[in-house]
């Protein structure tokens, strides 16, 4: 959980210190995200992420895979067939989420601040038509 300074209610980290769930070096944890909420850090690693898996959707759009819903964020999920996803989980990594019907699985991708267009584009050349 995040406050901003001075913000917590009252006797917040009492109550999880009692409950055995304060990390014994809980500051080490607050200077990552103060890296993250310094000079705006996390908007633009997550815009990254952002667009990256707006390119991923329109890769699978574009090749025929058919969105499951209509994610905002850099989580993508698609329809996909059975016999492409023995194919793709050789060497793309993707969650599977359920069947979808009969020949079909509801697959999940993630983009993140690390994936490269090139990255994407070698995902293209195996989901290609």
């Amino acid at each position: 959980m995040v406050f901003p300074k001075g913000n917590a209610p009252r006797h917040f980290f009492s109550i999880v210190k009692q409950h055995g769930a304060l990390l014994a070096k809980g500051r080490l944890t607050g200077v990552q995200f103060e890296a993250l909420f310094t000079d705006g850090l996390y908007l633009k690693i997550a815009r990254h992420a952002n667009e990256q898996a707006k390119r991923l959707r329109a890769i699978m759009i574009r090749n025929g895979l058919r969105p499951f819903n209509n994610s905002p964020a850099n989580q993508q999920f698609f329809i996909i067939p059975d016999e492409m996803i023995k194919e793709l989980e050789k060497e793309v990594v993707f969650e599977t989420w359920g069947r979808y019907d009969e020949q079909h699985t509801t697959c999940r991708f993630v983009t993140s601040w690390a994936t490269t267009d090139e990255e994407l584009e070698e995902l293209e050349g195996k989901v290609k038509k």
